[in-house]
């Protein structure tokens, strides 16, 4: 085992899958009471510890689970006592650190002082760890969370908790004007996170839509999620700017609109073209304007950070409430997904999917690509385009979108890879939204859900309804814990184990897949698994895609780091929006109660 270890040190790769050592961090502790770790004994048989197969019944899940967790734990703990030479965890070099010995040995590693712009960090590829060292200059970069963790302790149910909370989000919108609240939260699961989000309400003018008579002017309300992949800068460049390209479309429409006294406002069709213009001038943007740049500028470092957003991708859903017309439109490039809860006469929510999953295993974009490239039987090849990518629609992924002329010419100029063999008539991939329209009646209390894949992997549509509608039950009991009501459930030995949500039909709806994650573990139907124990309903539904009360899987799956947990989970990204007649006191406000730090959200109001 040593010498495999100190093999990987000297045959170390600097792309690195992971790393740990991204920002300075303090010295790593480890305790007996607190590191997972084997016996010694066992140590140099760590892999027999790590699950071969993702095809894991319910009750060998959290075994298998918690196994790789233990497994990790446990080359950590031999590497700490046998590794005197190399630093396992990284130092940055502004100082010395001292790492705390495994298990009560007393041991202190000191990083070399390496020159000012490198520093040491832990790097894992192919399951070998070995330490190297990087470059400081980099310039593009995103906050992380504390995936960088140092040691892999099992997390308890609370800090698993402050895990899920710690980026959620929860505002009141006292506008009068048709929405009441959204929440909003992220989990990541890669490093860093490649999801990314936006919101956006903006109060427009009587110039661009005419309010109608004795009311006030309309609000243009915006939200979206994006999934982005193969990295995070296609995710992080839609965060900033999506909302704005297509607010700007809506405005000239609107207001060309307005100036027509025959109209007064859009069509329902001219608003759907503004939104998909939106959407394929910033990919247009990002894909090809990005080239001519590029080109002009000659540099590669020019290249690296105009070419970043192009290079990966990112799928978007937009979701446009137009609080004058009730309209909420739902523009959807890629398998993020949109459902609306709306509450029917029996008590009940029922489920409304207000988008597809755009893949290449969805039978309309199979048709739509086969018609566009006649003659090329791989356009879709085991559900993905070309054999490869899986989104049949999102910004950036310029690889299915250049000509090989352009791919070859950055290549040579610059950096970049062969073109794909079967590559012949791009692009393969659009970013242009597919669009629906639901009138809403805020009277009703509808809610929408819009999320990243990660969620709907999880759970079915029906289970997001009704645990919203169940989280809503136990708001209007006034308990978050759903414990004030027990003595009332054992006094008349009643407990309602089902979610208030019509009984899910047994055809998916064509366009939309089962959630792959419970048909890997198999998990039971039951909605006895489920549990109410956040202030935010964004954070009650990925709590429950994690496990619900089944507490040591839900720690098991947070405990995970990256890349590990990408085999269990995605990175989750939820918004949860509440239609509803509110007051209007003109303001948005920071649900506190809901929220994990309202001082860091006030500058987004």
């Amino acid at each position: 085992m040593r010498r495999i270890a100190i093999q990987a040190f000297r045959t170390a790769r600097r792309v690195p899958v992971w790393r740990v050592g991204g920002r300075r961090p303090s010295a790593a502790s480890f305790s007996t009471g607190q590191a997972l770790s084997l016996p010694s004994s066992s140590a140099g048989n760590y892999r027999s510890f790590i699950p071969a197969s993702l095809q894991l019944s319910m009750r060998n899940f959290s075994f298998a689970v918690i196994s790789t967790v233990v497994a990790s734990g446990a080359w950590y703990a031999y590497q700490g006592i046998n590794s005197k030479q190399t630093p396992l965890l990284a130092l940055n070099g502004t100082a010395s650190s001292q790492i705390a010995s495994i298990s009560g040995a007393s041991s202190s590693v000191y990083a070399e002082e390496p020159s000012e712009s490198t520093y040491r960090a832990l790097l894992v590829d192919n399951e070998q760890f070995y330490t190297t060292t990087l470059s400081g200059e980099q310039p593009l970069y995103k906050q992380t969370d504390d995936s960088d963790r140092r040691s892999l302790e099992m997390l308890t149910p609370e800090q698993a908790s402050q895990k899920l909370r710690k980026n959620e989000e929860s505002y009141h919108v006292n506008r009068g004007k048709g929405v009441v609240r959204y929440d909003v939260v992220q989990v990541p699961s890669n490093w860093p996170i490649e999801d990314d989000h936006a919101e956006k309400i903006v109060e427009v003018p009587s110039s661009v839509s005419v309010p109608k008579e004795g009311e006030t002017n309309s609000d243009w309300m915006f939200w979206a999620v994006f999934d982005g992949h193969s990295g995070w800068t296609t995710s992080a460049k839609l965060r900033n700017v999506l909302i704005s390209y297509v607010a700007r479309e809506l405005n000239s429409t609107y207001k060309a609109a307005a100036a027509d006294p025959s109209l007064r406002s859009p069509t329902s069709a001219t608003v759907d073209s503004a939104i998909k213009q939106g959407f394929i001038r910033l990919d247009n943007d990002i894909v090809y304007n990005s080239v001519e740049k590029v080109l002009k500028s000659n540099t590669r470092r020019a290249a690296a950070e105009l070419l970043a957003p192009a290079l990966s991708g990112s799928c978007a859903l937009l979701a446009f409430y137009d609080s004058q017309s009730n309209d909420l439109k739902v523009a959807c490039s890629g398998d993020s997904r949109a459902v609306l809860g709306r509450r029917g006469p029996n008590g009940k929510w029922s489920a409304m999917p207000l988008s597809e999953d755009q893949t290449g295993g969805t039978p309309a974009e199979m048709k739509r690509l086969r018609d566009e490239h006649p003659g090329e039987p791989n356009v879709v090849r085991n559900g993905r385009i070309l054999g490869q990518l899986e989104p049949s629609r999102s910004f950036g992924d310029a690889f299915y979108k250049w000509s090989k002329e352009t791919q070859e010419k950055i290549k040579r100029q610059f950096f970049g890879r062969t073109p794909h063999p079967l590559l012949k008539t791009p692009p393969y991939v659009t970013a242009e939204p597919v669009i629906t329209t639901t009138k809403i009646d805020p009277g009703q209390g509808d809610f929408l859900v819009i999320a990243t894949d990660g969620l709907w992997e999880m759970l079915s549509n029906e289970e997001v309804v009704g645990l919203v509608g169940q989280w809503l039950e136990t708001q209007r009991n006034g308990t978050t814990s759903g414990t004030s009501r027990a003595w009332l459930q054992s006094w008349f030995g009643f407990e309602n184990k089902q979610l208030p949500v019509e009984v899910a039909r047994e055809v998916i709806p064509e366009g939309q897949r089962r959630p792959i994650r419970q048909q890997q573990y198999d998990i039971p139907g039951a909605a006895d698994r489920f549990v109410v124990e956040d202030k935010n309903a964004a954070t009650h539904l990925v709590r429950n895609a994690m496990g619900g009360k089944d507490k040591d899987m839900v720690c098991a799956l947070l405990t995970l780091p990256s890349p590990y947990s990408r085999r269990y989970r995605d990175d989750i990204t939820v918004e949860v929006i509440f239609f509803g007649d509110g007051p209007d006191t003109r303001a948005i406000s920071i649900n506190k109660e809901a929220s994990a730090s309202d001082e860091a959200l006030k500058a987004k109001l």
